[in-house]
C-alpha cells in the first residue's frame, strides 16, 4: 500500500474524525501528497504521542547544559566527521522509513529550490553545491552541515553579484523551471525493522543536542540561526513568481532577530514544512505552464514559439 492510500483507504468515523486524515485531505496548501501522506502518518505514530513529551524537556535542559559547557570550551571535543556517523547509525537504527525519506528530501528540495531562485535572477552566475542524497549512506558526508552553508553562502554570493552588477529580484513572466523535478525520487528502500520506530519530530529533538555537543558553538548558533534565513528564501522565490501570498506559512520569522537555540528542534521542523511547501508551489506552477503549453501547441495552426515551456 503506498503511503496516500494509507489515508485514502482510512474508515471516516463522524463521531470520532481522524485528525490526520483532515488535514491529508484537506488541499489548501500545496504539499507534495506522497510527502503529506509520510509526514502525517509518521505523525501519528506512538512514539510522538507518548515518547516526545517526556523526550523534551530533557533534550532542552541538555541543550542548556551544553551551551554552558560550550561557553567555558567552545571549540574543543568536536567533530562533523564523528557527529555525521553518529547521526547515520541513529537515522538507520532507529528512525522510521516515512521520517527517513522526508530527511533526504529535504537536502535534494533545498537544492532544487536555490537553484530555481539562481535561474531566474538574470545576470547572475552563482555557484552552486547541489546536494542529492538518495541513500542514508550520503549522510556521512556532513550533510547537514553541509546544508546550512549552502543556504548562507548562496545568500552572500547572490546578493553580492546583486550589488556589483547593480541588479535585483524582479518577477519574471518567462519563468526557468529545469531545477524544479516533478518525478518521484529514486530513494534506496529505506531500513524498515523493529528497531525503526521512531517519529520524525521525536527524532529531531532528540538529535538537536547531540549535533549541538559535537560543533563548535559558532556551527551551531550558526546552524540554528540559518533556519530563519526560510523567510529570505521565500520573499526571493515568491517575488520571481509573483505571488507574495504564498508566504504566509513561513514561521521561522525575521533573520535580524537571532533566537534562542533552546527551541532548535521544533524549528526545524518548520523549516522542513517550509521547504516541502515552496517547492509544492514551484511543481505547481510548473504543471500549470506545461499545461499551458500544451493547449497552445495543440491549437491548429498555432506556432511553438513563445509557447514552449523551459523545463
Amino acid at each position: 500500500m503506498s503511503t496516500p492510500d494509507y489515508f485514502y483507504e482510512m474508515e471516516h468515523n463522524p463521531k470520532d474524525p481522524n485528525p490526520f486524515l483532515a488535514v491529508f485531505l484537506d488541499r489548501s496548501i500545496a504539499f507534495n501528497e506522497e510527502a503529506k501522506a509520510a509526514f502525517l502518518k509518521d505523525s501519528s505514530r506512538k512514539s510522538r504521542q507518548f515518547l516526545l513529551p517526556l523526550l523534551r524537556p530533557f533534550a532542552r535542559l541538555s541543550i542548556i547544559g551544553i551551551k554552558l559547557f560550550r561557553t567555558i570550551l567552545p571549540n574543543s571535543f568536536t567533530s562533523s566527521k564523528v557527529l555525521h556517523r553518529i547521526l547515520h547509525w541513529g537515522l538507520k537504527t532507529f528512525v522510521t522509513p516515512e521520517a527517513n525519506m522526508m530527511i533526504l528530501r529535504h537536502f535534494i528540495l533545498g537544492s532544487e529550490v536555490l537553484q530555481f531562485i539562481r535561474d531566474n535572477v538574470p545576470g547572475v552566475d552563482v555557484k552552486l553545491n547541489p546536494l542529492k542524497p538518495y541513500q542514508l549512506e550520503d549522510v556521512k558526508d556532513d550533510l547537514f552541515l553541509t546544508h546550512d552553508l549552502n543556504i548562507y553562502n548562496f545568500i552572500i554570493n547572490l546578493n553580492k553579484e546583486l550589488k556589483t552588477k547593480n541588479l535585483q529580484i524582479t518577477r519574471q513572466e518567462q519563468l526557468n523551471m529545469d531545477a524544479i523535478s516533478l518525478d518521484p525520487y529514486p530513494f534506496e528502500t529505506l531500513p524498515r525493522r523493529w528497531t525503526n520506530r521512531i517519529d520524525l519530530v521525536t527524532a529531531i529533538e532528540f538529535f538537536t543536542p547531540i549535533y549541538q555537543l559535537f560543533l563548535s558553538d559558532n556551527d551551531f548558533w550558526r546552524a540554528s540561526n540559518s533556519l530563519q534565513l526560510d523567510e529570505i528564501i521565500g520573499i526571493y522565490a515568491a517575488t520571481i513568481v509573483g505571488e507574495p501570498e504564498r508566504l504566509a506559512l513561513v514561521n521561522n520569522k525575521h533573520p535580524m532577530v537571532p533566537l534562542i537555540t533552546l527551541q532548535a528542534g521544533y524549528r526545524l521542523v518548520l523549516h522542513g514544512l517550509a521547504t516541502e511547501q515552496l517547492h509544492a508551489m514551484l511543481a505547481d506552477k510548473k504543471r500549470q505552464l506545461l499545461r499551458q503549453a500544451e493547449a497552445v501547441s495543440t491549437v491548429p495552426g498555432s506556432s511553438h514559439e513563445g509557447a514552449e515551456l523551459n523545463a
